[in-house]
């Protein structure tokens, strides 16, 4: 009788604590490394890997969104097809600890493989390039560790440099990050890509700067050469400033490029970094070359060196930028490098088609405009 008494109180004790997304964005902290049990809908963007409130997908706050992780050595296929994140540097000027936290086995059962799978399935319809696009997202059950912080922004000196920062995921943006444990009532929705896909029939061959699959360090030469491509003005300099934050390849600079897949929680990318940056911060960039090849490389290769250089050198009065204006001026600068480039249609996870070159000149910024700030309100699930 004594056994089964204590036996139960611990099987009470280790139950999973029920919450929603939107509970958990509202007050990160509260649940911070416990084992919790969410209904959620998870998406595998380009450079998400997140999961949303099954209900209402708009919690209300600036980041509206789980970052979605697997335990170190998973190996799964499911991931952000680029990913940009941030460690101190062995001279870091701020103070950090490194946290302590619990190990999580994941249960690889039957429900985890489909689960894993269908979120690593790529969209192909159409002769558009669809960056970072992916054929279906997944409602399931989830358990796992919550990992929280109470603040995600990066605080900085009166210098602007980087002195304190926390958060999961891209940019280190999101408050809260979901180790998965085990997932069950898995249920797929295909993405409908099919406007984009009847738009684009028929668009025949793009001109390319790349014609296959590279290197990384071919995809940040290809990049500045769409740079260079610009006409002068600020869309031009930005996209200057973007690909060379990737230096010269030698990680002098702090930045380290690496090829994977970014769906990991390794305990070593929370420790202090073992080399020196030039601002004492390391931004670490992963890039999954089964889902980005040839041009699709060179954008995403844009698109993470624009957060670099917008977080290691803010213009004055940006240096509080929030997620969803990085994420602005990225892919505004994503889509310059594409019509340099000489893409005729550019479509964004989710079905959004950011650009078409059919479009009136007199009409493009508009459009543009407007499918960007759809796409990061309701898929990229960002809010001023």
């Amino acid at each position: 009788m004594i056994l089964g008494f204590g036996g139960e109180l611990y099987a009470q004790a280790a139950a999973p604590v029920d919450t929603t997304v939107c509970d958990v964005v509202k007050k990160p902290q509260a649940l911070n490394g416990q084992i919790v049990r969410i209904k959620g809908t998870v998406v595998a963007g380009f450079d998400e890997f997140v999961i949303k409130d099954s209900t209402d997908s708009n919690c209300g706050y600036p980041v509206n969104a789980i970052w979605l992780a697997y335990p170190a050595g998973t190996k799964g296929k499911a991931g952000p097809a680029a990913i940009l994140t941030i460690q101190p540097a062995r001279n870091f000027a701020g103070k950090y600890t490194a946290p302590t936290r619990t190990a999580v086995t994941l249960d690889k059962s039957k429900d985890f493989k489909q689960f894993d799978s269908l979120l690593a399935q790529k969209h192909e319809k159409g002769a558009d390039m669809c960056l970072g696009c992916t054929r279906y997202e997944v409602t399931a059950t989830l358990v796992g560790r919550l990992d929280s912080v109470a603040d995600a922004t990066l605080q900085r000196d009166a210098s602007g440099k980087i002195v304190g920062f926390g958060g999961f995921g891209n940019m280190n943006a999101y408050p809260a990050r979901l180790v998965l444990e085990s997932v069950s009532d898995v249920t797929p929705k295909e993405v409908d890509y099919s406007k984009n896909d009847d738009e684009s029939k028929g668009s025949g061959a793009m001109e390319t700067v790349m014609s296959s699959p590279v290197d990384l360090q071919g995809a940040i030469d290809a990049a500045q050469k769409n740079a260079d491509k610009l006409v002068a003005g600020p869309p031009k300099d930005a996209a200057e400033k973007a690909a060379a934050a990737f230096g010269k390849g030698d990680h002098s600079n702090g930045v380290y490029e690496v090829s994977g897949n970014g769906n990991e929680a390794s305990p070593r990318d929370e420790d202090p970094g073992a080399k020196d940056s030039p601002d004492g911060v390391l931004f670490n960039c992963t890039f999954n070359l089964d889902r980005l090849q040839g041009d699709s490389l060179a954008r995403a290769v844009i698109h993470l060196g624009e957060h670099i250089s917008e977080l290691r050198a803010p213009a004055p009065g940006n240096e509080a930028a929030q997620a969803y204006d990085l994420e602005s001026d990225a892919w505004v600068v994503t889509t310059v490098s594409a019509v340099a480039g000489g893409q005729k249609y550019l479509s964004l996870p989710g079905g959004y088609l950011v650009w078409d070159s059919s479009w009136p000149p007199t009409d493009r910024n508009d459009k543009m405009a407007d499918t960007l700030k759809d796409f990061l309100r309701k898929e990229a699930l960002l809010s001023q």
